[in-house]
């Protein structure tokens, strides 16, 4: 069950406010942020970063960064969490790039989930762009 929440006061500065309320719950975004990261621990994802960007972005609240080793194991982590979650009855609104690009991004609307090849993940640097958001959890 979905209830519409206000939206959070604590946006960054210079950003304007939502002017529509949150649809997802904040604690049903937040499980599925750490359901999503249960699924790529499943698929032996390595260097697992959750984190909350709700006050830096209308985009998303939370991103979920990880990496894999190979482009087969970039698929399967993205096709786990994917299918993980299809299970559930939560179907991904998009996704972007391809384990033979190196990226993948799956956008569960509250969630989005970025696996990346190590080399990938050290030229976009998302850690760092995203600075400012709280790391809620870090997996090795």
């Amino acid at each position: 069950m979905t209830d519409a929440v206000p939206a959070r006061e604590t946006r960054r500065p210079g950003l304007p406010p939502r002017t529509t309320p949150v649809v997802v719950d904040e604690q049903v975004a937040l499980a599925q942020a750490r359901r999503i990261i249960a699924l790529a621990e499943d698929k032996k994802a390595s260097d697992i970063v959750l984190l909350d960007v709700h006050a830096l972005t209308s985009l998303a609240d939370y991103f979920v960064i990880c990496s894999g080793g190979s482009e087969r194991q970039l698929g399967a982590i993205a096709d786990g969490i994917a299918e993980g979650l299809k299970a559930e009855g939560i179907l991904p609104l998009g996704r972007e790039g391809g384990a033979g690009a190196h990226w993948v991004l799956l956008d569960f609307g509250a969630v989005i989930v970025h696996v990346f090849a190590p080399p990938e993940r050290d030229y976009y640097q998302l850690e760092k762009l995203w600075a400012d958001a709280p790391t809620l959890l870090h997996v090795l």
